[in-house]
C-alpha cells in the first residue's frame, strides 16, 4: 500500500495546530469567529431534539420490551441484518403452562377446565401484545431511530466540518495580523479570502440542515399520533378479551355437571391396555377439532396434549393422544410438537 508521507505529516500538523488554537480560545488568548444568533438558536434546537429523541426512544423500547436481554438480542440481530427468531411473550408462556396444568388436573374438573380457558385467553392477550409491540415499533420507535441514524448524524458531520472551517479561518486571520513583510501579507490575505469563502459556504449548508429540524418535528408528531392510536387500540382489545373471559368463566361456573372434586388422576379405559405411557411427546393444538367418534379426542386450539405413535401400526394421519384422563386418536395435521 502506498502512503503519501507529506500529506500525512501535513494533516497531522494541521490537526495539532487546531488543537492548540482551540486551547488558546478556551484560555482567552486567541480570538474566535462567532456564529450569528439565528444559527446558534438553530443549533440549540437540534441538540435538544437529538438528546430528547434518544431518551424517548430508549424509554419507549423499555416499555415495549421490558427485558434488557431481549433488547440487546434484537439490537445484535438488527446490526448483523438478520431476522431474529420468533419469541413468545410472557403472557403466552403463562397461558401455555395454565393449559398444561389444566390438562393434568383434568378438563372435567372445575379448576382444570377454568385453567385451560384462562390459559387460552392469556395466549390471546400475549398475541395481542406482540402485535402491539410490532405496530408500535413500526410507527414510532423505528422512524425515530432512523432520524437519529440519518439526519442527526449528517447534521453532526456537517457541524464538525464547519468547526474545522472556522478554525482554519481564524488561523488565516492570525497569519494576516502577524504578517510583517509586504511579500507575505498578500499571500496571507489570499488564504484568508479562500478560508472565509469556504467557511461561509459550509455555514450555509449546515444552516439549511438545521432548519430542516422543523419538518422533522412535524414528522415526529405524526409518529406520536400513530403511536397513541396503536396504544389505545391495544388496550381496547385487551379490555374486550378480558371481558369475554369473565363472561366465559361466569357461564362455566353455572354449568351443571361440573364436579370441582372430580379426581385428577385419569381413569383406566381401553386405551390403557393398548398404549403404554412411556415415549410420550408434548404437542400444541393448532386448530379446534371435533372428534368423529368415541375413539377420537376432541381438541381445542392452543391447548397442550401428550401424543405418541399408535401402538398397533404407524399412521400418517393420526397419533395417540392423552389429555388428563381423556384419551383417543388425534389428527397429526392439527398438532405442533413442542418436545
Amino acid at each position: 500500500m502506498d502512503f503519501n508521507v507529506k500529506k500525512i505529516v501535513k494533516d497531522a500538523g494541521a490537526a495539532i495546530s487546531r488543537v492548540v488554537q482551540m486551547t488558546e480560545e478556551k484560555l482567552g488568548t486567541s480570538e474566535k469567529t462567532e456564529l450569528d444568533a439565528h444559527f446558534e438558536n438553530l443549533w440549540e434546537r437540534a441538540e435538544n431534539t437529538k438528546n430528547w429523541t434518544e431518551k424517548i426512544v430508549r424509554d419507549a423500547e423499555a416499555v415495549l420490551i421490558p427485558n434488557p436481554g431481549n433488547r440487546i438480542e434484537d439490537f445484535i440481530y438488527e446490526k448483523i441484518d438478520k431476522k431474529r427468531p420468533s419469541r413468545l411473550s410472557n403472557l403466552e408462556y403463562l397461558g401455555l403452562d395454565m393449559i398444561e396444568a389444566g390438562n393434568v388436573y383434568g378438563p372435567g374438573t372445575a379448576y382444570g377446565s377454568c385453567l385451560i380457558k384462562v390459559g387460552q385467553w392469556e395466549q390471546k392477550l400475549g398475541q395481542n401484545e406482540r402485535d402491539f409491540i410490532g405496530s408500535a415499533a413500526m410507527c414510532f420507535t423505528q422512524p425515530m431511530r432512523k432520524f437519529l441514524d440519518t439526519e442527526i448524524k449528517t447534521i453532526l458531520k456537517e457541524k464538525n466540518l464547519l468547526e474545522v472551517k472556522r478554525l482554519d479561518l481564524d488561523a488565516c486571520k492570525n497569519r494576516v495580523r502577524k504578517a510583517r513583510s509586504m511579500l507575505g501579507q498578500p499571500a496571507a490575505e489570499r488564504d484568508l479570502r479562500i478560508a472565509q469563502s469556504e467557511f461561509d459556504r459550509q455555514a450555509e449548508i449546515t444552516k439549511l440542515l438545521l432548519e430542516g429540524i422543523g419538518s422533522s418535528h412535524a414528522a415526529h408528531l405524526r409518529c406520536l399520533q400513530e403511536f397513541v392510536e396503536t396504544q389505545a387500540r391495544f388496550y381496547s382489545q385487551c379490555t374486550t378479551i378480558m371481558t369475554d373471559l369473565q363472561r366465559e368463566l361466569a357461564s362455566m361456573s353455572s354449568m351443571p355437571g361440573v364436579d370441582p372434586n372430580s379426581p385428577v388422576n385419569p381413569k383406566p379405559n381401553e386405551w390403557n391396555n393398548e398404549v403404554p405411557n412411556n415415549g410420550m411427546r408434548k404437542a400444541r393444538v393448532i386448530y379446534d377439532y371435533d372428534g368423529q367418534d368415541t375413539t377420537e379426542l376432541s381438541l381445542m386450539a392452543n391447548e397442550i396434549i401428550m401424543v405418541k405413535e399408535l401402538s398397533d401400526k404407524p399412521n400418517e394421519d393420526y397419533l395417540y393422544g392423552e389429555r388428563g384422563h381423556q384419551k383417543g386418536k388425534v389428527p397429526r395435521a392439527y398438532l405442533e410438537f413442542i418436545s
